[in-house]
């Protein structure tokens, strides 16, 4: 497992005087900002900013230049809702983690639109199995290759990715990743062994990216940030291989969160089993692409997390989205889920329309304060940076959750 912890300069500036970087849970803990503007409050948000290019190295050419629409546009909502943690699902991962200096130096750290700039001192990034070639018949369509051959559906190796912006030092040396977790491992798991065959079930892994447990140092508290970004639950067929993905890599953090027994399974990449303790603090972020009644996923999919006996769902709202799914009108009149919940807009013809598929899931153990979603309606501040297809900024919307952490 590779992971990038950056800070602008820190690589260079450790070559020169031969020394190591140091850990973002030890000397980079010096670097913490104070922070005045909520008291005790901290803000956690979840953004899935389609900051995906079509091939390897094209995100980091638009990074480059400082001027792409795109992404300006990204770096403005960030800014308007000025998050303390932030999640960003699809930023194509590399190696070197120039994307994560990038997007702060040339994006973040410069006002957009008048907005006041954001500084995020701290970065975790990692690989993900998206675009990873398998070297198996993963689609059963008589060849090998491609991005549904892939471990995680990809074009190249890292696209999809995940970035995890903080203000607070991250723990780096206690973070753990579950890439290369096997779905057959999970007890009563929903794996289509049939449509696969035994070679490909006994190699297929369970996550579509990768699944994250991040500790992030909160004065004197610890929050685990439990990421992930589970697979689409369609473009499959009967087999509904996609659907039953999703619905279980889901699962894992919904067992991760169990004692003893239940948990046990889940080994990380690191070989160590076991699942989060019982009296830790966490948040769970991500695109799960999953809504509670709408859409096509698994019946009950992420009922596994909002009625979870250890998370609390505080039902981020926002009033464009109730005037959207009403001007858009089509299935979105027939939804069972309130429009005001959904974090969407996905295409009403042909289906699903818009759903609320991003979560800020926090445990019961701490106190919620606010949730929204940045969805304005139109002629609000920052409605034209949620406007229809071609969307400016994403089909997504950034959902944020402020929490009392105790201990600071």
């Amino acid at each position: 497992m590779t992971s990038k912890i950056t800070r602008r300069g820190a690589l260079a500036a450790a070559a020169a005087a031969g020394l190591g970087v140091p850990a973002a849970g030890t000397a980079a803990r010096a670097a913490q900002p104070a922070l005045g503007r909520r008291g005790e409050g901290v803000r956690i948000a979840t953004y899935n900013a389609s900051l995906n290019r079509a091939s390897a190295g094209q995100l980091l050419k638009d990074l480059e230049s400082g001027s792409d629409a795109q992404i300006r546009a990204v770096a403005q909502v960030i800014q308007m809702n000025n998050p303390d943690v932030l999640l960003v699902n699809e930023f194509d991962f590399d190696e070197e983690g120039r994307g994560a200096d990038l997007f702060r130096s040339n994006y973040l750290e410069v006002s957009q639109n008048g907005c006041t700039p954001v500084h995020y001192p701290y970065v975790y990034s990692a690989p993900v199995n998206t675009g990873v070639p398998s070297g198996l018949d993963l689609d059963r369509d008589g060849t090998v290759g491609g991005a549904n051959d892939a471990w995680g559906f990809g074009e190249f190796p890292g696209q999809y990715g995940m970035l995890l912006l903080s203000r607070f030092p991250i723990l780096t040396e206690q973070v753990r990743t579950f890439q290369n977790l096997l779905w057959k491992d999970m007890p009563s798991n929903l794996l289509p062994t049939e449509f696969y065959g035994e070679e490909i079930s006994a190699r297929l892994r369970l996550s579509s990216k990768s699944h994250w447990d991040v500790p992030v140092q909160i004065g004197t508290s610890t929050l685990h940030v439990l990421c992930a970004h589970p697979t689409p639950p369609s473009f499959d067929g009967p087999e509904k291989r996609n659907r039953r993905r999703n619905n279980d890599e889901i699962r894992l953090w919904a067992d991760y969160l169990r004692a003893g027994k239940v948990s046990r399974w889940i080994v990380d990449d690191a070989g160590v089993a076991g699942g989060l303790d019982t009296s830790a603090s966490f948040v769970i972020l991500g695109d799960h692409n999953s809504d509670p009644l709408d859409g096509d996923s698994w019946p009950g999919a992420i009922d596994q997390l909002l009625k979870h006996p250890r998370i609390q769902d505080p039902r981020p709202t926002s009033t464009g989205a109730v005037e959207a799914a009403t001007e858009q009108g089509g299935v979105n009149l027939e939804h069972g889920t309130d429009p005001r919940y959904d974090t969407a807009d996905f295409a009403e013809n042909p289906r699903p329309g818009n759903l609320r598929v991003d979560y800020v899931l926090p445990s019961k153990n701490l106190k919620v304060t606010d949730a929204r979603v940045f969805w304005p309606k139109k002629g609000e501040a920052g409605s034209e940076l949620t406007g229809e297809h071609p969307f400016p900024t994403s089909d997504h919307r950034l959902v944020r959750v402020d929490l009392r952490i105790t201990g600071r």
